[in-house]
């Protein structure tokens, strides 16, 4: 073969290597970036934040975040500074509007407080109730025990009744949040979560009657229909007396039948009565 023929090939050959190379890496770099989602930049926690706390700067750093942004993800620090922390943040978590307090609201427990809703302290007994196996985002009921005015039969005593169900705790003396494993604490005031006309309720129930709170399961949301005890009730009979059956009373025997007869002797008349033999027996 021609050396100048298969010079011209060889030269041929390398550029359509090239140019096929250089192709792929083009359609290549096409295809991935089509299919490579968007990512934005958000705000996260630098460091697990505890709920009440303040932002600051210095709490803060941005996470990247493929495709959709989350509803509610803050993209711009100032969004999130000196705002108060409602729910726990953790570390590398973005931050989302939903637990954040409004702006303006400061932060600690009244920052944790749902619009609408009402903190109200309740004083507790450290041995009585609860006092010592609270801690914030519990479930509990309040009870009232004492002497009802106006009692018909002063001798029924104090009486005690459900007077609040399925209301959570916010706080248990001067915490918030739970501690690294979730113990309770000795308290004397428990802060719970009610509403306008439930916070009016246990103010008047608290100057007026002694408050207890009882447990009961987050899980369980039923209202349970009660009707309150006296101090009667406790020392009543639960057995009910026998009922006493009276003798059985005998009928009264149906009076036998009765014949008249007219006899006429002349001029005289006369009427003669007479039964049946059954009626004689």
């Amino acid at each position: 073969m021609n050396r100048r023929l298969l010079t011209i090939l060889s030269v041929a050959l390398v550029v359509a290597i090239a140019c096929a190379f250089l192709v792929y890496r083009v359609v290549g770099s096409a295809i991935s970036s089509s299919h490579q989602p968007n990512s934005t930049r958000v705000i996260a926690a630098i460091q697990d934040i505890p709920l009440g706390t303040l932002l600051a700067a210095s709490d803060l750093t941005t996470v990247e975040i493929a495709g959709p942004l989350p509803k509610g993800a803050i993209t711009d620090p100032k969004n999130a500074v000196g705002r108060g922390v409602i729910s726990n943040l953790y570390q590398g978590e973005a931050i989302l509007e939903s637990r954040l307090a409004p702006v303006g609201s400061g932060g600690g427990l009244a920052a944790t407080i749902p619009a609408g809703m009402r903190a109200c302290a309740v004083k507790v007994d450290e041995v009585v109730g609860v006092a010592g196996f609270v801690t914030p985002g519990m479930r509990v009921d309040i009870l009232i025990s004492g002497n009802p005015p106006g009692v018909v039969n002063p001798n029924a005593g104090p009486k005690v009744k459900t007077l609040l169900q399925n209301i959570e705790v916010l706080s248990a003396g001067t915490d918030i949040q739970k501690d690294g494993q979730g113990k309770p604490q000795q308290v004397q005031v428990v802060n719970v979560l009610v509403t306008p006309d439930q916070a009016e309720i246990m103010s008047l129930a608290s100057s007026q009657a002694h408050i207890q709170m009882v447990l009961r399961n987050p899980l369980d949301t039923q209202i349970a229909q009660t009707s309150g005890t006296n101090e009667g009730n406790l020392f009543a009979d639960k057995n009910p007396a026998p009922v006493k059956r009276a003798a059985p009373v005998a009928a009264p025997k149906a009076a036998p039948p009765v014949f008249s007869v007219e006899v006429i002797n002349g001029s005289k008349k006369t009427e003669e009565k007479f039964t049946t033999p059954e009626g004689k027996q």
